[in-house]
């Protein structure tokens, strides 16, 4: 909620907080009202609890932007949350969902409702850990994985627009390939290093033109993507990915890579998806 919040004042932009109240399931209902129908005064309760918590998000938001203006707006639905959400993403610029999630090992997990948002949106993506809420990480730079697929000009995109209305510098990590083994150095990986890297250059240059108050550092790694995106965002405020890469296929709604990164990533990550 704060980081929606606040990312909404920066951008002078409409803030809508959704609640989606799962309705109640058909054999509970029938368990405990024999007849079938849930009473009027549970739906009633049920809507006024959530009516509480919007409320109470409202000022949280509010809370969190300070002396900023913050135009904002609470909905209250009733039934799937995913479905919900995914619908109201058709009209929105951005969808914020918390992570949530922690398997017995203690391995980061994420929620069954950002899970299903990720996959579903129509709209980019912005999934926050708990961890997010880190004042001394505000100087740091924004990280964007940039593989050359079509999906990750739009991840560029909102790097630039983030690192530009934030003040700080962009990092533009480009892994060259795929694959999940060790770096063996050659003559032929040397030149598809210098490949990779003018190949970056170029997918940048449009971008600096258009932004040329963000400061750039770019960053080319041979292999596992995901890994090296987790590595770099220990020195980063925000990590930007498309919803899916080079490797993917015309109709997956979510790489591995993307998966590997909203799961894993200990800031804020904003997965980018085509409109």
């Amino acid at each position: 909620m704060r980081w929606a919040a606040r990312e909404a004042a920066m951008r002078h932009e409409p803030l809508s907080i959704v609640h989606v109240l799962p309705a109640l399931p058909v054999a509970a209902s029938a368990l405990a009202w024999p007849a079938g129908r849930v009473p009027e005064e549970v739906l009633e309760i049920q809507e006024s609890e959530g009516r509480g918590f919007i409320a109470d998000a409202t000022r949280t938001a509010r809370e969190s932007v300070g002396d900023k203006e913050l135009d904002v707006a609470g909905e209250l639905f009733i039934g799937a949350p995913v479905q919900a959400l995914s619908e109201l993403s058709t009209d929105a610029k951005m969808l914020v969902v918390a992570s949530q999630g922690r398997s017995k090992r203690h391995r980061p997990l994420l929620g069954s409702v950002s899970t299903g948002v990720l996959y579903h949106a129509r709209c980019s993506v912005a999934v926050i850990h708990e961890e997010a809420e880190s004042p001394q990480r505000a100087h740091l730079p924004v990280l964007v994985g940039i593989d050359g697929s079509a999906v990750s000009e739009s991840a560029i995109a909102i790097a630039f627009d983030e690192a530009s209305w934030r003040s700080v510098d962009l990092l533009a990590l480009h892994v060259w390939s795929d694959a999940d083994m060790p770096w063996l150095p050659s003559l032929e990986t040397s030149a598809q290093q210098r490949v990779a890297e003018e190949t970056l250059a170029e997918r940048l240059a449009g971008w600096q033109e258009k932004y040329p108050d963000v400061t750039v550092r770019r960053i080319v790694r041979y292999d596992r993507p995901a890994q090296q995106l987790l590595e770099e965002s220990g020195r980063a405020q925000l990590v930007v990915v498309g919803n899916r890469g080079r490797g993917g296929f015309a109709g997956m709604l979510l790489g591995s890579v993307s998966a590997a990164v909203s799961r894993e990533a200990r800031i804020p990550v904003i997965v980018a998806r085509q409109r």
